[in-house]
């Protein structure tokens, strides 16, 4: 199994910065797609972020210009740079990470880490 383990939340004033980290486990198996949800309060879990195994890059139109995925494949590691912070931000955000192999040959599933909560108060 593959475990998401997931760093990096806190309280931050509107317009600081904060670094998420979400490092996986398991180092047999093939990380595709990773990437990052996030979920307020009484509203659907969202995209925020999301890079390929081969670095291209998908932000959601909220946060682009603001928030930056990154990954470093030699740790299993992605990243979510954030900057210029919100209070709409506010959210428990989720690491996710599409992994290939976990069942054999040409099987893919899909893993989610426990979440870190982000708030941007004042």
């Amino acid at each position: 199994q593959v475990e998401l383990v997931e760093s990096g939340g806190g309280l931050v004033q509107p317009g600081g910065s904060l670094r998420l980290s979400c490092a996986a486990s398991e180092s047999r198996f093939t990380i595709y797609t990773m990437g990052w949800y996030r979920q307020a309060p009484g509203k659907e879990r969202e995209l925020v972020a999301a890079v390929t195994l081969d670095g291209k890059t998908n932000h959601a139109d909220s946060v682009k210009g603001r928030f930056t995925i990154s990954r470093d494949n030699a740790k299993n590691t992605v990243f979510l740079q954030m900057d210029s912070l919100r209070p709409e931000d506010t959210a428990v955000y989720y690491c996710n990470a599409e992994v290939g192999g976990v069942y054999g040959l040409g099987s893919t599933t899909r893993h989610w880490g426990q979440g870190t909560q982000v708030t941007v108060s004042s």
